[in-house]
């Protein structure tokens, strides 16, 4: 007889296990836990056309809610899990109630990195993160003339240009001196402070935050400037933190993220984790890394399906990630920290160009801006010596 397998978290990691282990043969109960009341969906639209209206919450559905019930898989909705007893096996609820598990898989994703400021609990101060806080900023976004975005990274410019495309003046705020600073280079931070600023957008860099002010609600955000930019809505856009508090309760070992080994499994035999949740070593990297991305969410959550089925894995991907904003696609391809070189290749004029990234004068990374060869191509080249020939044109 085949153990009970229970997954928490019901989003992209989630559902892939549990559609993974149907797909691989596993026929014994599985079960998957989900604290919101949707079926499990994709995140990456919730930024982009879900917030602009040009698609409705059906659209976001990974599959369709009868393919859970068809495969046999148990959907818990609005369901929270505070505790793992590892020793009896047993979940305990929100509720009170409790569940038992032959193997755990916690695929819990991340949590949108809060503020500490005077007044960041204000009603019109958010985050972005799930369906419904995407149905609150609509609302709010309704009754607002200007926004404040606080953070220069993908989810923070994606709402940019969604907010200026329906008539917002918007103002984004970032303590660094570029956007996207972390995992961009400085030609490709140029061009999207260029894209952002010829659309009307005010980007104000090397800026700090010294408080958000109003009454009940927002009224603007004061910077470290003593400056104050009016805004009804603030998004604070300032990063993610690992859902891993549960897996540290329970003892399990953790650092910014879960530890897992090359199929999943954490310090615990009996309990795997995947997706943004997680921290892996690396072999091809040399590092631990912890990645949030649709592509690791997927890839991860394939190999612990695999490694619960009893077949050997040793995950350690090629990352891959893109950010929609406006007309302009950029798509990359592995991760740049540590290049000593770059490429660049085609034009900005053009709005079609890709960056190459080099260390030891090896292909570590590519950045590719509506250049959807480019990025392809990188997919498969990455880690060989750099040629000019290498990759194609833009």
């Amino acid at each position: 007889m085949q153990e009970d397998i229970v997954i928490i978290g019901a989003g992209q990691a989630g559902a892939q296990v549990a559609q993974s282990l149907r797909q691989g043969g596993f026929e014994g109960p599985l079960r998957l836990i989900g604290d919101e009341p949707h079926p499990p969906y994709q995140r990456p639209p919730l930024s982009k056309k879900f917030l602009a209206g040009e698609i409705g919450a059906e659209g976001l559905w990974l599959r369709p809610p009868a393919f859970f019930t068809t495969n046999n898989i148990d959907h818990i909705p609005n369901t929270r899990v505070v505790a793992i007893d590892r020793g009896a096996k047993r979940l305990t609820l929100a509720n009170g109630d409790t569940l038992p598990y032959g193997k755990l898989v916690l695929a819990t994703g991340t949590n949108a990195r809060l503020l500490t400021l005077e007044g960041a609990d204000k009603k019109g101060v958010v985050t972005l993160r799930s369906i419904t806080d995407v149905n609150v900023i609509r609302d709010i976004l309704q009754k607002s003339s200007n926004v404040a975005i606080i953070g220069a990274g993908y989810i923070g410019l994606e709402v940019a240009a969604v907010a200026k495309s329906l008539g917002k003046s918007v103002t984004v705020i970032e303590a660094q001196d570029r956007p996207m600073k972390r995992v961009v280079s400085q030609a490709v931070s140029d061009y999207f402070s260029g894209l952002h600023k010829a659309r009307g957008i005010e980007l104000r860099l090397n800026t700090g935050i010294e408080a958000i002010e109003g009454g009940d609600s927002v009224t603007g955000v004061r910077l470290s400037t003593g400056e104050t930019v009016p805004a009804e809505l603030v998004l604070v856009a300032v990063g993610a933190e690992p859902n891993d508090h549960l897996a540290a309760e329970a003892g399990l070992e953790v650092d910014n993220g879960i530890l897992v080994d090359g199929c999943g499994q954490t310090s615990d035999p009996d309990i795997f984790a995947a997706g943004d949740c997680t921290r892996f070593y690396s072999n091809r990297y040399q590092r631990s890394v912890r990645m949030e991305s649709v592509q690791n969410a997927i890839d991860q959550a394939k190999a612990v399906a695999q490694a619960l089925l009893g077949q050997e894995v040793d995950y350690d991907p090629l990352p891959w990630f893109w950010s929609d904003q406006y007309d302009i696609k950029l798509q990359i391809a592995g991760l740049s920290e540590g290049y000593d070189d770059t490429k660049f290749v085609g034009s900005t004029e053009d709005n079609k160009f890709y960056v190459a990234y080099l260390h030891d004068g090896r292909l570590i990374a590519v950045d590719s801006i509506n250049s959807p060869r480019s990025h392809m191509m990188a997919r498969r080249v990455i880690g060989e010596p750099w040629r000019d020939d290498l990759l194609p044109e833009a």
